[in-house]
């Protein structure tokens, strides 16, 4: 007999299956609906779960915050007009890089994509946690005497009893989730700390790319002038002028470049309209004064990097779903429900229904072979991450510490050097032992030693934003490609 303070807990129906047989015992008394229906009023309320108002927002800020700094400011879909208020006072003065990342966690439109999804598996998680509708059917069957009503009120008890399991694989999901749109936030900030380097220093370079033009048509006037008057052979002259013209191309591709940097850094930051016009600082950071020592590096990036946390949170949400596959192998449809039926002239029926699936031809062992071998794929994805992040660690640390060493090597060394010579080829002119074309040939040659030293302090840059992204981001395999071919456009800069 179903005792009806069983209704008042949460996993009253599931008490009431477990008393359910085949054929009812004689003492079996049928509930009252009224009863019925409060107690599923209750179960139902006892089930629900509400939604964050953040969406979840607020664990992916702390994700994001101890990756990239305390004082960045994520955008909320609700309030758009602190975001373009925070955008304009950034805007009105030359940016930083920081400033720059800000303005793009503010604006970017594929981020706010992703916060939508945010929302989207916050709605799964809730949706989770709340049973499935009871279902009423009623009929009507009328003859020429007789008339015949069945109502009947269904609840799927197996919902109830996989309810805690369900609750376990979406949680376990939405957080995947949240680390998912914390490296979408942290890639972000370093694509963008890239975009900015690069926007930077391809800017810098047209200044000296125009300065290098300036004495190339310099030096082709004076040629010209001096043969003129017979002063100067033909093919001197001519040295002159493919110097010049090589002079203006260099600029018009320094132009491209820099335009082409800052319109990926305008993509990255959001803005369009009067925003497009915003500032850039004249030249790079400096180069700092000591480099990152590695500490266990390796064991932080296991600890700390989104892409393998989210391995590990992706072998777990599937470990708690092959125990959702292991629980409804053999019945996945269970519902129990109250019923009565009314005839014409006759006392109304009550009773129970029980609508059970019967394993009669699938026993769910594809079902469980196909969950088993998920959770196999999910284990080696996680394996793969973390090697993959121990390897991309140890790489990353090798070209930060490379472009730090050229970097230096540049400043120190290279450019001194050339300004020595600058200053020795000064005084030589000054007592006419070298010709003002071979001023000017030094001159340039000085030029494109200091824009090999702006190569290499960008490549720096976004070399220690590599490495930052690799010890608790994500993998900078992709910007690796870029920066070669900086490092490679450097050292052809610097042949010249």
């Amino acid at each position: 007999m179903v005792s009806p303070q069983l209704l008042r807990g949460p996993f009253a129906l599931a008490a009431m299956a477990a008393s359910f047989r085949l054929q009812p015992p004689i003492s079996w008394r049928p509930l009252r609906p009224s009863a019925f229906i409060v107690a599923s009023c209750l179960l139902a309320l006892a089930g629900c779960s509400t939604l964050s108002p953040d969406d979840g927002a607020d664990a992916v800020q702390r994700l994001a915050r101890s990756r990239i700094g305390s004082n960045i400011i994520l955008p909320r879909q609700n309030e758009p007009a602190s975001s373009a208020a925070v955008t304009g006072e950034l805007l009105r003065k030359p940016l930083s890089a920081e400033a720059a990342v800000q303005i793009a966690l503010l604006n970017n439109a594929s981020l706010m994509a992703s916060f939508a999804e945010l929302g989207i598996s916050e709605a799964d998680f809730a949706q989770a946690g709340r049973l499935p509708n009871p279902r009423f059917s009623y009929s009507n069957r009328r003859s020429s005497d007789l008339t015949t009503i069945d109502r009947t009120l269904m609840v799927s008890v197996m919902s109830l009893l996989t309810m805690p399991l369900a609750q376990q694989v979406a949680g376990r999901q939405h957080e995947a989730v949240q680390l998912q749109v914390a490296s979408e936030v942290v890639r972000l900030a370093s694509d963008t700390r890239r975009a900015y380097f690069s926007a930077v220093a391809s800017q810098e370079s047209v200044r000296y790319f125009e300065q290098v033009k300036l004495a190339a048509e310099a030096a082709a006037e004076l040629a010209n002038d001096m043969a003129r008057i017979g002063n100067f052979n033909k093919l001197a002259e001519m040295r002159q002028q493919v110097f010049h013209a090589d002079a203006v191309s260099q600029l018009a591709k320094a132009k491209l470049a820099a335009f082409v940097e800052r319109e990926r850094l305008t993509r990255l930051l959001g803005v369009a309209g009067s925003d497009l016009q915003y500032q850039l600082p004249e030249r790079l950071p400096e180069l700092p004064g000591s480099a990152i020592e590695p500490i266990d590096a390796e064991h932080t990036a296991l600890k700390r990097r989104l892409d393998v946390l989210l391995a590990r949170r992706d072998t777990d949400a599937t470990a708690a779903n092959l125990g959702l596959s292991k629980a409804t192998r053999f019945i996945n449809v269970f519902e129990a429900g109250y019923t009565n039926e009314s005839n014409t002239g006759e006392k109304r029926q009550n009773g129970y229904e029980i609508d059970i699936e019967i394993p009669l031809f699938d026993w769910g062992d594809a079902k469980l072979a196909r969950a088993e071998a998920t959770y196999m794929r999910s284990v080696h994805r996680l394996q793969s991450a973390a090697l993959a992040a121990q390897s991309e660690v140890r790489a990353s640390y090798q070209g930060y510490r490379t472009a730090y060493d050229l970097a230096r090597h540049f400043r120190d060394d290279v450019v001194p050097l050339r300004k020595r010579i600058a200053d020795e080829n000064v005084l030589r002119y000054n007592g006419m032992l070298i010709s003002v074309f071979e001023l000017l040939a030094d001159a340039r040659d000085q030029i494109a030693s200091v824009n090999a030293y702006i190569d290499a302090l960008r490549d720096f840059w976004i070399a220690e934003t590599d490495l930052q992204l690799a010890l608790s981001g994500t993998s900078p395999e992709r910007s690796s490609n870029t920066r070669s071919i900086n490092m490679t456009g450097a050292a052809a800069s610097g042949g010249h």
